[in-house]
């Protein structure tokens, strides 16, 4: 929304003129006059200091900032309106919240006026009990949004933004909410821009991507001087919300929090819409089906009452005893309680993650996880140390005892990169010192396109001209109006662009190609031993040509055209960065789960192979390459033919980005059938396109990245991850973020796939009882005669209370021992629901409970001289010798008997589905810190509470048509639910004695 409503703000202020004469006066075209009267992008530097009382050099004085955040507030928006009624609404009718209460209206409207003139006090009583279970669940709907908006806002609390200011004429890094207007910011590429800010310095190849208001991905150049009269258009200032995709920029800030133009506009937008996750959509699918199943039962039981039943037997289900019937077909097939019980888990399971410092922004992020099949990683930060030791080499030498040095620790701005290079520099001589010396007047950032950096230097002092230059070059550059042009990047792009070298003793002569051979060897052996390697070279540039065009929006192209030849060699600078020590045990841990691990860098191939075989990325001694993949089905290229030859750790595939946009789609099935493959040299469109292409072949993709380039594939990937050192473009831009380091990537996948397998248990615990053997009681009643021996406010009770309690304890089940040895589960294929587990909850636990509960329930009735024969196709005719007041009592007491073996059984299925295949003893629920859930005794406890509270009461005994229940009566299913466990058991047994057998297809 925020792009529709950018768009049409800027048009709008294009048309202010028309806008004034119409004198409107909505909350859009106020700020329409608002931003045209905004003057900031067409203010000179010198006068917005003046404005902003502020130095661009030095930056406001802590005291200063002091006074104006008590001015101007905290840089932050303010809460969005809550639509509190459309909320209330969803609470009340959300999941089964409308059967609920359409069906407590219609048990109420049979007490009174339908059940006139001698109504059923237990119609009341069930009537009200269900709008209070109505009230009950939309109550705890209320507090499950509130819990998981809690458990979102911790895990947006925990990335707090950061940036880099001038207070009191020193660069420090500050909170994002401490920027106030007046500060000097300084932005670099992957920085979210925290506040709007106008510009006083750019490099010639910054661009900010205003997608986020716009929607438009091309990223936009900045300028100094403004480009537009509308203050939504102008390219001299950074709005709050969009990102420095390239280069860097200092800019005054003008306005935080509510008065940015993100501030503004959000207010018009409203809170984001969110959709259903894939495990919802299944309960969704699975629910949709069980409604229209009960939809038919409900049509049938109507049609057989109206052609049959009232007319053989009239006095046997009256009106108001129909519509009570068909109310409890209504309870006994839905599971009420399963929405609850989801929601719970997932907002469960996030919080966990969250304190293990794994943090998922949605709760879709938690369940996909669970069937990621491929992770694509990018190297430098993620599975490498991010602590770079430089060492520098020429080609006559290179000084081995180098790589070693050190400085003393202290926190540099920049990525390990600049930090090793600067710490070599400061070891080589003062870095401060020389650029005191040198004036820079154009740069271009590194980016993953061109793979090199470059800036452009004027002499300040004489004394640094000796500092960078041998004795000759710089008698030559006093002499002439003469510029420095500096160039550092990947030596196979800017190797082939140098002419001239520096030689050992300083002197410059021709690059020989001995000598280019030589530096090339060296360049391929460091890189083979996973060093990363860096070019640095020089170039003696004409003030008169460049100078002309600093400013110039030709900047960049004009430094471009001059990095393309003519440089002087200086050297190569190693970069050792060794992999994180826990890797190469996620690598095996990850590929044991069935998960493919990539890596995807833009390092060299040769240094990235070297760190993936450090790493236990790659672990085959052959390397493919592009020339290994057989362009046409059939064809034979380097002895492979086709993808099913590939799948397997004997071959490795080592491919260049530009190797990359040549492959056809026979050769991309090739590229994804391998098991372990790195792409190097790899630009962010390159990124996608690997991102895409596995996602095209059905794989499930998460993306590891932390910088800027990273972010288009990050938003593709089905589960971006990014770390929390990475850069804000790449955080936004991802779905998880990970705290600590990649090895967290194990324990996230483990909690995926273990939301999913806990959710399975508790559907498959809450349908035996609270589905399957609730229906039978009713169908028996209507179409066979028989007394409704589970009586419907029972019915409720189990749905709603005594399952529900335990069925939420399941989301702390530990995962079991065979959970990382599986593999990534298919979202097309394996469902939450499919019919093995239907199978299972129904037609074997299921239907043991229900004619369990019948046989206590119907085997009391004998005992006490209601003989089953006499009740069977009875139709409400009353056993022979038996009055009506001894036949209710007796039928009471047989209901809560029915009750009461279900609630006790349940204890034993709750206790068996907590595993899939393994044994009870193999996963003990206490004992075994890694499989114990201790929760499980008191939520038994609780819900046998819940049971007995309805039944002993004398008053309650009246109304609800309840009764005590013999003390035989707990003990006897408590060894029939002990008997069901051990049928169980003997199922796993047989599932993992016969993994391929009857039983193991069937099993859930």
């Amino acid at each position: 929304m925020i792009p529709v409503h950018y768009r049409s703000l800027s048009q709008d202020i294009d048309e202010a003129e028309r806008a004034r004469q119409a004198e409107k006066t909505k909350a859009k075209d106020v700020l329409v006059l608002k931003f045209e009267s905004i003057d900031w992008h067409r203010s000179s530097i010198e006068d917005i200091q003046k404005r902003l009382n502020v130095n661009a050099t030095q930056g406001l004085s802590t005291d200063d900032a002091q006074r104006i955040t008590k001015e101007h507030g905290k840089n932050k928006l303010s809460p969005l309106p809550n639509p509190w009624f459309r909320k209330i609404m969803g609470y009340l009718f959300k999941g089964f919240g409308s059967i609920l209460c359409v069906g407590g209206i219609l048990v109420l409207i049979s007490w009174k006026p339908l059940g006139e003139p001698d109504p059923q006090i237990a119609n009341l009583a069930l009537g009200i009990v269900l709008i209070a279970v109505f009230l009950i669940q939309a109550a705890f709907n209320g507090y499950q949004d509130w819990s998981s908006s809690r458990v979102m806002q911790s895990i947006t609390a925990m990335l707090p933004e950061s940036c880099r200011v001038l207070r009191d004429g020193h660069q420090t890094e500050i909170s994002a909410l401490d920027i106030v207007p007046g500060d000097i910011l300084l932005l670099k590429a992957g920085d979210r821009v925290p506040a709007d800010v106008r510009y006083v310095y750019i490099s010639s190849d910054m661009a900010i991507d205003r997608a986020v208001l716009t929607g438009e991905s091309k990223p936009i150049k900045g300028t100094l001087e403004s480009s537009d009269d509308n203050y939504l258009e102008t390219r001299c200032v950074g709005l709050q919300g969009t990102h420095c995709v390239s280069g860097t920029a200092t800019g005054i800030v003008v306005a935080t929090g509510d008065s940015t133009v993100f501030g503004q506009i959000a207010k018009l937008t409203g809170a984001p819409k969110t959709g259903l996750t894939t495990i919802e959509k299944d309960i969704l699918r699975f629910v949709s089906l069980i409604f229209v199943i009960m939809l038919f039962w409900i049509v049938l039981l109507a049609a057989v009452w109206g052609g049959w039943l009232h007319k053989q037997y009239p006095d046997w289900i009256s009106v108001p005893a129909l519509i009570v019937s068909c109310v409890s077909v209504a309870i006994a097939y839905i599971p009420e309680g399963l929405p609850i019980a989801v929601t719970s888990s997932l907002t469960i399971t996030a919080n966990l993650m969250r304190k293990n410092n794994i943090l998922c922004k949605s709760l879709k992020t938690v369940e996909t996880l669970g069937a990621v099949s491929v992770i694509c990683s990018d190297k430098t930060g993620t599975l490498t140390k991010l602590r770079a030791i430089a060492g520098l080499c020429n080609a006559s030498s290179f000084d081995t005892e180098t790589l070693a040095q050190s400085l003393e620790e202290r926190r540099i701005f920049g990525d390990a990169t600049d930090q090793a290079s600067l710490r070599f520099s400061e070891s080589m001589g003062s870095v401060e010192q020389l650029r005191q010396a040198w004036c820079m007047v154009m740069d271009l950032s590194f980016d993953s396109k061109k793979k090199f950096m470059a800036r452009c230097f004027r002499s300040a002092r004489p004394c640094g001209l000796n500092m960078a230059l041998p004795v000759d070059e710089a008698s030559q550059f006093e002499k002439t109006s003469r510029l420095l042009l500096t160039v550092k990047g990947a030596p196979d792009i800017l190797l082939d662009r140098c002419t001239r070298i520096v030689q050992s003793t300083g002197s410059v002569g021709a690059l020989s190609k001995p000598a280019l051979d030589d530096i090339r060897n060296l360049k391929d052996k460091w890189s083979s031993e996973g060093r990363r390697v860096i070019l640095l070279a020089r170039k003696i540039l004409d003030a008169d040509i460049i100078l002309p065009e600093a400013c110039s929006p030709d900047a960049e192209e004009l430094l471009l055209k001059e990095a393309q030849g003519g440089l002087t060699f200086v050297g190569l600078l190693a970069l050792i960065d060794p992999p994180r020590d826990d890797i190469p045990d996620v690598m095996t841990t990850l590929r044991r789960a069935g998960i493919r691990t990539f890596m995807v860098t833009g390092d060299f191939g040769l240094t990235a192979m070297a760190i993936a075989r450090q790493c236990k990325m790659v672990t085959a001694n052959t390397v493919h390459d592009a020339s290994n993949l057989a362009r046409f089905p059939g064809v034979e290229e380097g002895g492979i033919k086709e993808p099913q030859d590939l799948h397997s750790p004997t071959a490795a595939l080592l491919l260049n980005g530009s190797d990359l946009m040549k492959l056809n789609d026979h050769q991309w099935e090739q590229v994804c059938a391998y098991s372990e493959i790195v792409f190097s040299r790899t630009t962010p469109d390159q990124k996608l396109r690997i991102v895409r292409e596995f996602q095209a072949r059905d794989k499930i993709v998460a993306m590891t990245g932390d910088g800027v380039n990273d972010a288009p594939a990050l938003k593709a990937a089905d589960i971006g991850i990014s770390l929390a050192t990475g850069s804000d473009i790449a955080i936004e831009a991802a779905d998880m973020v990970l705290l600590d380091s990649f090895s967290a990537i194990v324990e996230a996948v483990r909690y995926g796939r273990l939301v999913f397998d806990n959710l399975k248990k508790v559907i498959a615990y809450l349908l035996p009882a609270g589905s399957w053997s609730e229906f039978w009681p009713v169908f028996t009643n209507v179409f066979l005669g028989l007394p409704q021996i589970l009586s419907s406010f029972l019915m409720i009770i189990i749905c709603c209370f005594t399952d529900c309690i335990a069925a939420i304890v399941l989301a702390y089940e530990k995962p079991e021992a065979d959970l990382l040895l599986r593999p990534p589960r298919d979202l097309k294929t394996t469902k939450l629901v499919n019919w093995q587990l239907v199978f299972h909850s129904y037609a074997f636990i299921g239907t043991i409970e229900a004619v369990l509960s019948f046989s206590m329930a119907y085997w009391y009735l004998e005992r006490s001289g209601i003989p089953f024969r006499d009740l069977w196709f009875g139709f409400g005719t009353l056993p022979e010798g038996v009055d009506q007041d001894y036949y209710t009592q007796r039928l009471n007491e047989a209901s809560s008997i029915y009750f009461v073996n279900l609630v006790v059984m349940q204890w034993f299925t709750l206790m068996s589905v907590r595993t899939r295949h393994l044994s009870i003893f193999q996963h003990p629920p206490a004992f075994n810190k890694q499989t114990q859930n201790l929760l499980l005794f008191p939520a038994i406890l609780l819900s046998l509470g819940f049971a007995v509270i309805w039944l002993y009461p004398s008053s309650l005994q009246i109304v609800l048509n309840t009764s005590g229940v013999p003390i035989e009566h707990y003990f006897i299913p408590a060894a029939l639910g002990l008997g069901i466990l051990c049928l169980d058991e003997g199922r796993k047994a047989a599932v993992r004695r016969w993994p391929g057998g009857l039983l193991a297809k069937m099993a859930w």
